[in-house]
Parts: structure tokens; C-alpha cells; sequence
């Protein structure tokens, strides 16, 4: 993976929802003192604070949303439940809080890693899940706001499926009419059909 360029920012720096379905295919890296792990990217959601009442900016600009005003091209990891962490991904411009949910990946690299981290060996169980990704790959909020071309998080270019199924997010009470969730027909890393 590291032969390749990661996406540079300005990859991000467009409408969410088409980066939403771009980002499929697309590998995501985290590099730590402990491993490398990766997976190609199986499930995305996107949210666009301007009309979109489930994304954490609706309101406007806090502690906790700050990254997502950001400029494109860097990860908004955020604390859900007390317990968990999400990644997302930065897109438009500068001062538009948008982003990108990573739902799901395939694990590729650092299977035993991201086991150990998850404590499962089901290669199913992994990253099925933006909590579970999130913890497999090591991502959490002190990587808030870090450049998605490293040194800790990349995210480089993969091979775009065939057919996307776009569909309604999950998890959330409002905007849940949204199709803004896509995923790769037939997929079996997908988190939940």
C-alpha cells in the first residue's frame, strides 16, 4: 500500500454525497507504534450540517465538531455512548461542516492486530461497524482532525464496485429518510444490509 499516494486533499474538497460513493473501494490505513492495519472501504454515510439535522454540526460549531469545519482531506473522530469511536471523513470546502461516516471495511492488512484490539478472531466481526473499524484500526480522538495522508491515518485510491446500493443511514432519529448510506452490491463486510 504505502507504493501508492494517498488522496490528496483536494479528492475531498467536493459535493459529500459523491465522495460518500467514491470513498468505495478506497483503502484506509492507520500506521501506530503497534502495526499497520488496513481495509478497503465497504460502507459509507454521508451528513451535510447545512440540511441535514442528523449530523453533529445542525446545530452549529462546538469543542466536539470542530474538525468537521475543517478544511477537506482530514479525519473528525468523535466519542459516542461513553464508550466508542466513529471515524469520518472531512469533505468541501473549508467552513462547511460536512463529512463522511466510514461505516464498514474489509480488513486487509493487520488481521491479527485489529483481533487483538477488538478481542475477536471472526474476520467478519472486525470492522463490521463504525465503532468496530474504528477501534480495529486504532482511531481515536486524539487523531480528531489529523491529514487522512498520514503519518497516522491515509486513505488511499482503490477499485470502485460495480453496483452501489445507496439506501437509509442507521443509528440515527432524525434525517433518517436520507438515502445518504451506500454500499457495494452483494458485499459480506457491509455492517448491516
Amino acid at each position: 500500500m504505502s507504493a501508492q499516494a494517498p488522496l490528496p486533499p483536494e479528492y475531498f474538497d467536493r459535493p459529500t454525497l459523491e465522495v460518500a460513493r467514491d470513498l468505495l473501494g478506497c483503502v484506509l490505513m492507520s500506521d501506530s507504534p503497534a502495526g499497520r492495519a488496513s481495509g478497503r472501504i465497504v460502507e459509507t454515510e454521508g451528513y451535510i450540517a447545512r440540511i441535514d439535522p442528523a449530523a453533529h454540526a445542525y446545530r452549529g460549531r462546538t469543542v466536539r465538531n470542530a474538525p468537521m469545519w475543517g478544511s477537506p482531506g482530514h479525519a473528525y473522530i468523535y466519542f459516542t455512548y461513553g464508550m466508542h469511536y466513529c471515524t469520518n471523513v472531512v469533505t468541501e470546502a473549508d467552513g462547511v461542516a460536512a463529512a463522511v461516516l466510514i461505516r464498514a471495511l474489509e480488513p486487509l492488512e493487520g488481521l491479527d492486530l485489529m483481533a487483538e484490539r477488538r478481542g475477536v478472531e471472526n474476520p467478519q466481526l472486525l470492522c463490521a461497524g463504525p465503532a468496530r473499524l474504528s477501534q480495529a484500526l486504532g482511531l481515536d480522538a486524539r487523531l480528531s482532525g489529523a491529514p487522512l495522508q498520514g503519518p497516522d491515518v491515509f486513505i488511499y485510491p482503490g477499485e470502485p464496485p460495480t453496483e452501489i446500493v445507496a439506501t437509509t443511514r442507521i443509528g440515527i432519529s432524525r434525517g433518517k429518510d436520507l438515502p445518504w448510506r451506500y454500499y457495494p452490491v452483494g458485499s459480506p463486510w457491509v455492517s448491516r444490509k
